[in-house]
């Protein structure tokens, strides 16, 4: 099979049957073996209705359905598990992403051979201030931090191998860095392709400017993840060693001192009246809980099992 399309949603009922035409056109104009998997996550509208409607007409539709919304990242994790062709497509079921850019995208996998394909949507039809700042300043951070050149991480088009989809591990809200898994996991040729973006033609967006928010923290805890995701004993043991000798050659020198006085006869204060054996004692405690925190990672690292991450009430095969 030559494509596996996969489409989270929530709530696109307007949208889905003009989408699902607009994708078999251009499969027949390409002659492309393909399915299309529409993800539901937890959608109240009557879109589960439709995707149902859309696989009695079209063999090619296959469906998945959440019980609740869980989240794009959970949708995403369920369509690439069950997607079968050797190139995976994603995007949004909004009318905002083009189907017409799926040969281009087909073509830079397959015949130049790259792992991964980010489209880049270089003229967006968005607010300015509440969407085009935002964007190109988390954009800026995510290149900086995670060393993927990349224009537009949020894009939803995007276009992958079979073999990187079934490496990588989307979960929480990591959908938004699926190029950063991948180059983690080993997936380094990554490209970019300039692709239209399409205005919103039905209903309102679902992501308001707190995924920006969520966007930094998340960024945040991929850098972790890669840089001490399978060695946190690396970070916190290291930081706990540094500051547990800090508080404690601290503590040192302040018995110390006060020994030599006493020896001396000079006047001195008690040991508890000193401030900095306060400050010193935090650090050592600090110290101890940081390596500690190491250690219960390490542990936890090995002993770890898969959690369940979202629950399917039905399924289109």
């Amino acid at each position: 099979m030559n494509l596996s399309i996969v489409i989270p949603l929530l709530n696109e009922e307007e949208s889905l049957t003009e989408l699902h035409q607009w994708i078999v056109s251009v499969m027949h104009t390409n002659n492309y073996t393909y399915e299309i998997i529409f993800i539901d996550d937890g959608s109240t509208d009557k879109s589960w209705n439709i995707i149902e409607n859309l696989s009695a007409e079209n063999q090619n539709v296959k469906g998945i359905r959440f019980l609740k919304n869980f989240g794009k990242s959970q949708a995403l994790h369920a369509g690439f598990a069950k997607a079968e062709g050797n190139v995976i497509i994603t995007m949004d079921a909004d009318l905002q992403d083009n189907p017409e850019e799926i040969p281009e995208l087909y073509k830079m996998i397959v015949n130049d051979n790259f792992d991964l394909v980010s489209g880049w949507k270089k003229k967006r039809y968005d607010s300015v201030v509440s969407k085009n700042l935002p964007s190109k300043l988390f954009n800026w951070a995510a290149r900086r931090t995670s060393g993927v050149q990349l224009n537009d991480f949020n894009c939803g088009l995007k276009a992958y191998k079979n073999i990187v989809v079934k490496n990588i591990e989307v979960s929480g809200e990591m959908h938004r860095y699926i190029p950063v898994l991948a180059k983690n996991s080993g997936f380094s040729k990554i490209g970019e392709k300039v692709v239209k973006h399409q205005a919103r033609k039905y209903g309102e967006t679902k992501f308001g400017m707190e995924r920006f928010v969520n966007g930094f923290l998340d960024l945040i805890t991929i850098w972790f993840l890669s840089r001490f995701g399978k060695r946190p004993m690396h970070l916190f043991g290291a930081l706990g060693s540094v500051m547990f000798v800090i508080g404690f050659l601290s503590t040192t020198i302040i018995i110390t001192v006060k020994l030599i006085k006493l020896y001396s006869g000079l006047q001195t204060i008690l040991v508890t009246q000193n401030p900095l054996f306060y400050i010193a004692l935090t650090t050592m405690i600090i110290g101890t809980q940081l390596f500690l925190a190491g250690f219960l990672g390490e542990i936890i690292l090995r002993t770890k099992n898969n959690e369940e991450r979202y629950k399917i009430s039905k399924t289109i095969n």
